[in-house]
């Protein structure tokens, strides 16, 4: 499978929202055919998983299999693979972050009908110790159906991108949540600093499936361990600027700015 973006993804406006208000929501990347197409290979993966004995249910973050998670989302279609390899995607990345970036993560998550919320947090908070004044995080969240409140859509805490510490989380963060809304085919570009989480999924017959690309600085360890986690044919398979994505690169941290030469 092929997928065509729309190229109005554009980083500095991107960056700018993210420094406003912790998200940006750009809707059209994607045609509803294509994340149709997304969704039903996603499905079908989860399915292959399952009968595999391999769980899709990930206990620590979700309260039942209503949520289904797949993990490792390059290593099972070169679709997904080249949805974080697209040129503007990367400018995105490069203008929200910076040009010395690794894909940290890329995983799915289909709330099912009956699925309940995981606990709200912020990416960065779960691998960085505070304080957290830069952005050395984003997710990019790829909406393959509408998603609104009903359907579990991810809610977000308004201004939080600015807290530096946990003690600036209000008593009543969960109160003061927001739902995202966003038709199929969107993108969710997420501030790493912003607190938010799962909703519940409370509709009788409409999931909500949802793929997180992770980019991190660097100088960060990965969430995912991608030397051990990709078969070698995929890392085979991997261009240049891909290896750099992904760590696989000689030498990590400079990108030909400011190196000493020592002999």
């Amino acid at each position: 499978m092929h997928v065509t973006l729309n190229p109005r993804l554009d980083g500095p406006a991107i960056a700018r929202d993210l420094e406003d208000q912790g998200f940006s929501i750009i809707e059209g990347v994607l045609d509803p055919a294509q994340a149709a197409a997304l969704k039903a290979r996603l499905i079908q993966i989860a399915g292959e998983l399952e009968a595999r004995g391999v769980s899709t249910h990930t206990a620590i973050i979700d309260p039942n299999p209503a949520n289904v998670r797949v993990y490792g989302l390059p290593d099972h279609d070169p679709a997904f693979l080249q949805l974080v390899s697209e040129p503007v995607v990367r400018e995105v990345v490069d203008a929200c972050l910076g040009p010395d970036v690794i894909l940290s993560n890329f995983s799915a998550n289909i709330a099912r009908p009956g699925a309940k919320a995981m606990k709200i947090h912020s990416d960065m908070a779960l691998v960085i110790p505070a304080p957290w004044r830069e952005r050395w995080a984003l997710n990019m969240i790829w909406c393959l159906d509408d998603i609104y409140d009903a359907n579990g859509a991810t809610r977000y805490l308004p201004g939080s991108h600015r807290f530096s510490e946990m003690a600036e989380l209000p008593a009543d963060a969960e109160a003061q949540m927001r739902a995202f809304e966003a038709p199929a085919g969107s993108v969710i570009v997420l501030d790493g600093r912003t607190w938010h989480s799962s909703g519940d999924n409370i509709t009788q017959d409409a999931d909500r499936a949802l793929l997180f690309a992770y980019f991190s600085r660097g100088f960060i360890r990965p969430q995912a361990c991608w030397h051990e986690t990709l078969r070698p044919p995929t890392i085979t398979s991997l261009d240049e600027a891909q290896r750099q994505l992904f760590g696989f690169g000689e030498l990590a941290n400079v990108h030909g700015a400011g190196l000493v030469t020592l002999t």
